[in-house]
């Protein structure tokens, strides 16, 4: 489907695969979360990440304060391969990770993804594979793991690194601020290495 068909079906509570710089991603409105656990068979225990167009459309989507050490780790990253877990509680935590107090956010350095999120704001979303197995790493393989979903046009994708992101978490320090956390090293080597 191009961009605008697109949106529309994903505004409708549909999910669909789309490019990213890293790995392949099947993506939903975050009030349809539930649908990528049902087509992955993914325990629910194992959040989701909540992608989107840039900073400023996170920033104003979760409406919550960020601390600085965020925002300076969030625009020397962003966009690119890091995904920053933050301590963030509310509807969109709730329906992305069930049970937890934070929330994985991303932006991709994929324009024709950026695109489309301007269109439907933030969107949920993970790997193209079923629970258990390897990601797909190409277009081809996402459309062979999931022939009845949508994807954006035109094929082939923006080239990827066929990489996970690097995933960096924010922890509390007791009476000190906090510090970040590696809880996986990706396609990025994470700062300071």
């Amino acid at each position: 489907m191009d961009e605008v068909q697109l949106a529309a079906h994903l505004l409708q509570g549909g999910a669909a695969l789309l490019p990213t710089d890293t790995l392949p991603a099947l993506a939903v409105h975050p009030t349809a979360a539930a649908l990528i656990w049902q087509l992955k068979a993914r325990p629910a225990d194992k959040p989701l990440i909540l992608m989107g167009a840039d900073l400023a459309q996170l920033r104003q989507v979760l409406g919550l304060a960020w601390r600085q050490e965020w925002l300076t780790q969030a625009e020397a990253t962003w966009p690119g391969a890091v995904t920053l877990v933050l301590p963030f509680e509310g509807a969109i935590t709730a329906a992305l990770n069930p049970g937890g107090g934070s929330l994985g956010l991303r932006v991709a350095a994929c324009a024709p993804l950026q695109a489309l999120l301007r269109r439907t704001g933030p969107l949920a979303t993970s790997s193209v594979n079923r629970s258990g197995e390897l990601p797909a790493l190409s277009h081809t393989e996402a459309l062979r793991q999931f022939p009845a979903l949508p994807w954006l046009e035109p094929l082939p994708w923006p080239g990827a690194s066929g990489q996970a992101s690097t995933v960096l978490a924010w922890r509390p320090d007791g009476d000190h601020p906090g510090s970040w956390q590696v809880l996986r090293a990706g396609a990025l080597p994470p700062p300071g290495s």
